[in-house]
């Protein structure tokens, strides 16, 4: 594929996702609340399911990324997996002081990582890895916990009889450090994966990696998202806003990062 056949598609797909989300960001301003009282049921299994172990995945990938970023800058390949055993020493801290589940997901995955590229020179993944972990500060560490406290957004299932303190995602209520509703954190961990898409963009749309890999990394995502819905942990809008930066901060990374230095 041609650069300006990659660039042009790139805008393309710029365009439709700024679109897509204008249209359904004044559809969910309106009707945030009734899709709430719809589907919400705060004892689906599937919904706790999502809000329990949503967000591991991500951890996992975001530690992965790190170390391998990091470690790429190393000549030598195999003190690049120092990072690796900082990233496993950081997960036995977790376990110890804050959350089993948050631990095991930054050691399993990071040494068997670690195993199946013992061999392989961790620069050729540099790009990659920092684009996944450039998403990370941007969407789940910025952009969600700095408006979560700025927008102080009531979830669902704390507002009171009668929805009164509901309030759109146009109208935050303002500084709040409890109540933590707009946008959505697990949703926004939930497409770490996004990048991954950039893998495999260049094989045939009908090749069955693509088709696999794009399928696990879009139904995660939205599974995540509506998970949260599902339980009353968040409104629609809380997920497509995590959604929305989540997509257009891989793209704008994946043009300045590939493209541009192409």
């Amino acid at each position: 594929m041609s650069e300006k056949t990659n660039w042009s598609m790139v805008s393309k797909l710029t365009l439709i996702v700024l679109v897509s989300w204008i249209i359904l960001a004044i559809i969910f301003g309106f009707h945030d609340l009734n899709i709430s009282i719809v589907v919400v049921d705060e004892t689906s299994t599937w919904g706790d399911f999502g809000g329990d172990y949503g967000e591991l995945p991500g951890y996992a990938l975001i530690g992965i990324a790190l170390a391998t970023f990091i470690g790429g800058y190393i000549k030598n390949s195999k003190l690049q997996k120092i990072p690796a055993l900082i990233i496993i020493v950081i997960g036995m801290l977790f376990i110890i002081f804050e959350s089993f589940n948050i631990g095991f997901s930054l050691i399993i995955p990071m040494i068997i990582y670690t195993i199946i590229t013992w061999k392989k020179d961790w620069k050729n993944y540099r790009t990659l890895a920092g684009i996944i972990s450039l998403l990370a500060i941007i969407n789940p560490l910025l952009f969600v916990q700095i408006f979560k406290i700025l927008c102080g957004r009531v979830r669902f299932r704390d507002l009171d009889p009668g929805f009164t303190n509901f309030t759109p995602w146009f109208l935050p209520p303002g500084l709040s450090l409890d109540d933590l509703s707009f946008p959505s954190g697990h949703s926004a961990m939930g497409w770490m994966f996004l990048p991954l898409l950039i893998v495999v963009k260049d094989r045939k749309s009908k090749d069955p990696l693509r088709i696999i890999v794009t399928i696990l990394v879009i139904g995660w995502g939205l599974f995540v998202g509506a998970s949260r819905v599902a339980v009353g942990a968040h409104y629609a809008s809380d997920v497509l806003f995590s959604t929305g930066m989540a997509a257009i901060v891989t793209i704008v990374l994946y043009k300045y990062s590939y493209l541009k230095r192409k």
